[in-house]
């Protein structure tokens, strides 16, 4: 037996429900659930009866959501119920997707295709009576002005409602068709004409050449064409049969039912019932993938932390409207040594992650000023909030830097820091690759700034994993087939036909990240998002030579997020970033104590160190190259800059034969002795400033050298010379004449210059701007449910005739209505009351009374199926129900 056939066994004979409302309340618990998980904003807030369901579920904003999240089958098979008589029996749907011809994979993919459009609300109705929602089908169906997204116009009735009929009849006549008495059975007749599929064949058998050409350019859309006032021959031929028809001055359309005949009865021109495959571009070792991607997770790591060690005091300015200057994030990308898109994703991914935000501000935490004993009228300001207030009004720039999170995040294990990146990256809304771009307001579009938010972002990096999940260990997915399968699932929608899709990327070929996107193209977004989200995972090193590595197959299981927490919290805690980081760890070089020093003044790291050794190595010498293995330089600045940080000549030959496998070279010892020598000759105070030297030959050499004109020296003393700056503008000045002065304090001792870490106000990471509503979990589910069926009991139970107020209250006065429930509690049976609350609102409520007393009425409230107490002299009135509502649950 054929699926379609079980499919129509299966069905009920009736005609089925007569509404929506009807059909969702014949629904049991859990297909009412299903579809409440399936169209979550249908819970916001929760329906009160299975009718305001219904209406819900019908509005505009909520079927465009639904419509949204179906898939091409899905949607196809919804626009063709658009097209087709309202009902539609499901063979007439199958014979729109099938076609004259049938096809075999829709016959067997429609069955459970009109289950999910049930499901969903979207279709509802018995076998023979398939309804698309009203609303769907004003979205969906063709006008005068468009086309549907199958690329069918309106039908004969809708395109002629305006014609004379004169006209008409005319039309009949040159269509080989009888007169008729009215106009009626004049649409119909050419209606059925055109819908015979044989009577349509013999029809153009005399058709000229030409005329046929421009049905076959009509026939699969758009079916709108542009006619003068004098129409050439073969276009008279079809407007006089009524293969064209006029819609407004200048336009005609090609009748829905003659295109289908044309087109063999299909409504579209490929059906596509089954989901493309995702094809493998490249197979390797699952284990030199895994190796590939933990290589890049280190370089991942290193980068963030080159980041925020190059703003740890105090980095960039903040631009007025927000974000990064085009000039900071080329310094940015000049530090991390990366173009400049990139470095934007590394700026946008620390900051998504909590460890970067701006040092002005509110601070983003909301304090109640009730919930403070020491708050005042204008609410509670901790101390770090008045202090931002204070430094706006006073002019002073707001800066990014890193947050106190950081500090958290620098002390875990390697493995732990990144799973909290990736906690942020997953689920994060903001597309880093739209910098640069132009917003709808032609705005430049900046790192850290508004505008970056796409909601549609976190679905697509997550659905990319998955369908790479789903390959086989060590298999790399070939980028077009995988963009295909995307669109197959999440197609994008137009109020015309659907347009073609843009040449998906050749396999091979490795887009360039970022360049932006217009800002009205959703389907170059989508496109995008996809190209965005393979570079991003390998950059991060969730996949190892374009395959998905085993640790970034634990991404995808049981969430880490917990509600409300921050993302470095939730990341350091969750089960999910546990298992992350114990698959990565084994991956990640365990970092070293000790580095290899060279005769050329360098020192080469052979993998990454422990972070007291980086740390000073950092301070002694500079990076000259970085990669598996980094090369330090020692030169007499970065010397002069550990003895700035107090260290002294005698800790730093320590410090080297401690942490060198090779002898110290002989050269530099010999830089160290004679930096050291020479550093803190020169003193420099603070009188307005001055050099103190015990050498007066020194201060001569500096007194006559030109270079020192600028700095306005004088001598006071043999040892003293006095000068009209600053006392840092004083050390740059000599350092630049090649001495090697030290800042002195008032007392005399040699003030010791450690780099100041800057760090931000608590911060809490940017929020993700969800696509909708959460996805309601089995709790919230069972409540809804529950309160629905409730509200609907209430609202559908019989009730004797009662005099009412405005508004549909019953109407009694107060000794009836204290009688009325004193009786019911007696007896234990339900009434109607109309109440009204403290606010004015008035509703009607189906309660059981339990007790009466003290002027107010306790009972059980069918519609909020729960124990309530009400004040009697709210209560508009009671009616006595005429039986008592089927499926009311006794009072409690």
């Amino acid at each position: 037996m054929s699926a379609e056939q079980q499919h129509r066994d299966g069905q009920a004979a009736d005609p089925g429900p007569r509404s929506l409302a009807q059909a969702l309340r014949e629904r049991d618990d859990a297909s009412l659930g299903a579809l409440l998980r399936s169209r979550p904003d249908l819970l916001h807030p929760v329906p009160t009866d299975v009718t305001q369901l219904a209406t819900r579920a019908g509005t505009r904003a909520s079927v465009l959501r639904a419509l949204e999240h179906l898939d091409r089958f899905a949607l196809q098979a919804a626009e063709a119920l658009a097209v087709a008589p309202d009902p539609a029996s499901y063979q007439k749907l199958l014979d729109l997707l099938a076609g004259d011809d049938g096809d075999e994979e829709v016959a067997g993919a429609l069955p459970a295709t009109v289950a999910l459009l049930r499901e969903r609300a979207l279709v509802w109705g018995g076998e023979d009576r398939l309804r698309l929602v009203r609303t769907a089908r004003e979205l969906l169906a063709p006008s005068a002005s468009h086309s549907s997204p199958t690329g069918l116009g309106p039908s004969v009735a809708e395109a002629t409602s305006g014609m004379s009929p004169g006209r008409i009849q005319a039309i009949l006549t040159a269509a080989g068709l009888p007169h008729t008495h009215d106009t009626v059975s004049a649409v119909a007749a050419l209606s059925g004409l055109f819908a015979d599929r044989e009577r349509v064949a013999e029809l153009l058998e005399g058709a000229p050449e030409a005329s046929r050409e421009v049905l076959t350019r009509l026939v699969w859309g758009p079916p709108y064409g542009q006619v003068t006032a004098e129409p050439a021959a073969h276009l008279r031929w079809l407007l006089d049969r009524g293969l064209l028809l006029p819609t407004t001055p200048g336009t005609v359309v090609l009748p829905r039912e003659a295109a289908l005949s044309l087109r063999g009865g299909r409504a579209h021109r490929v059906p596509e019932p089954t989901r493309p495959r995702v094809a493998v571009a490249a197979e390797r070792k699952p284990q030199v993938v895994d190796a590939a991607a933990g290589g890049q997770a280190l370089a991942a790591l290193d980068t963030v932390e080159e980041l925020l060690r190059s703003w740890d005091e105090g980095g960039p300015a903040v631009l007025r409207a927000g974000g990064l200057s085009i000039r900071d994030l080329k310094r940015t990308a000049t530090v991390l040594e990366v173009p400049e898109p990139v470095a934007a994703f590394w700026v946008e991914l620390a900051y998504a992650a909590g460890l970067i935000a701006s040092d002005g501000g509110y601070v983003e935490e909301h304090h109640d000023r009730h919930d403070r004993p020491d708050a005042d009228a204008e609410g509670y300001e901790d101390e770090e909030t008045r202090d931002a207030r204070t430094r706006r009004r006073s002019g002073e720039a707001e800066h990014y830097a890193p947050t106190p999170e950081y500090d958290a995040w620098r002390d875990l294990p390697p493995a732990e820091r990144w799973a909290w990146l990736l906690e942020a990256w997953l689920p994060g809304t903001r597309a880093p690759g739209l910098i640069g771009g132009r917003d709808g307001r032609d705005r430049t579009l900046s790192a850290l700034g508004p505008g970056l938010d796409r909601s549609p972002a976190p679905e697509v990096r997550r659905r990319v994993l998955e369908l790479m999940a789903g390959l086989e260990p060590g298999q790399a997915p070939d980028p077009a087939t995988l963009l295909e399968r995307l669109r197959w699932e999440r197609p994008l929608r137009s109020a015309g036909p659907r347009r073609e899709q843009p040449e998906p990327p050749r396999t091979g070929v490795r887009p360039a990240y970022g360049g932006g996107v217009a800002a009205n193209d959703p389907e170059a977004l989508r496109t995008k998002l996809t190209e965005w989200a393979l570079l991003e995972a390998e950059m991060l090193g969730v996949t190892g030579r374009g395959a998905l590595a085993t640790h970034g197959r634990a991404l995808l299981g049981a969430e880490g997020r917990s509600e409300g927490a921050g993302a470095g919290t939730a990341a350091a805690g969750s089960a999910r970033a546990a298992v992350v980081a114990a698959l990565l760890a084994p991956l990640l070089p365990e970092p070293l104590d000790h580095v290899l020093l060279q005769a050329d003044l360098t020192a080469v790291a052979p993998g990454p160190l422990v972070r007291p050794l980086a740390e000073a190595l950092g301070v002694l010498a500079d990076v000259e190259s970085k990669g598996g293995a980094t090369v330090y330089r020692f030169t007499p600045g970065s010397v002069r800059r550990a003895l700035d940080a107090g260290r002294s000549a005698t800790e730093l030959h320590a410090f080297l034969d401690r942490h060198s496998r090779t002898p110290v070279p002989q050269p530099l010892t010999y830089l160290i002795d004679d930096v050291a020598r020479r550093h803190g000759l020169l003193r420099v105070g603070a009188a307005s400033s001055y050099v103190r030297c015990d050498d007066e030959s020194v201060l001569d050499e500096i007194l006559a050298d030109r270079r020192a004109t600028a700095l306005r020296l004088r001598r006071l003393a043999p040892t003293v010379v006095a000068a009209q700056a600053d006392p840092r503008t004083l050390i740059e000045g000599l350092r630049a004449m090649g001495f090697a002065p030290a800042a002195e304090s008032a007392e005399g001792d040699v003030m010791i210059a450690r780099p100041h870490a800057h760090r931000t106000p608590p911060r809490t990471p940017p929020a993700p701007v969800p696509d909708g509503p959460p996805a309601p979990d089995t709790t919230l589910l069972t409540a809804a449910v529950r309160a629905v069926r409730a509200g609907d009991r209430a609202a559908t139970a019989p009730r004797k005739e009662t005099p009412q107020a405005p508004g549909g209250l019953p109407r009694t006065s107060p000794a009836d209505t204290l009688a009325t429930v004193q009786a019911a509690a007696m007896t234990g049976e339900s009434v109607w009351i109309g109440h009204v609350n403290a606010e004015g609102a008035a509703s009607q409520r189906l309660l059981a009374p339990l007790r009466v007393e003290g002027g107010y009425v306790t009972g059980y409230d069918h519609t909020a199926d729960e124990v309530r107490t009400y004040a009697l002299h709210r209560i508009t009135g009671v009616a006595e129900l005429a039986d008592e509502p089927d499926g009311a649950e006794p009072a409690r």
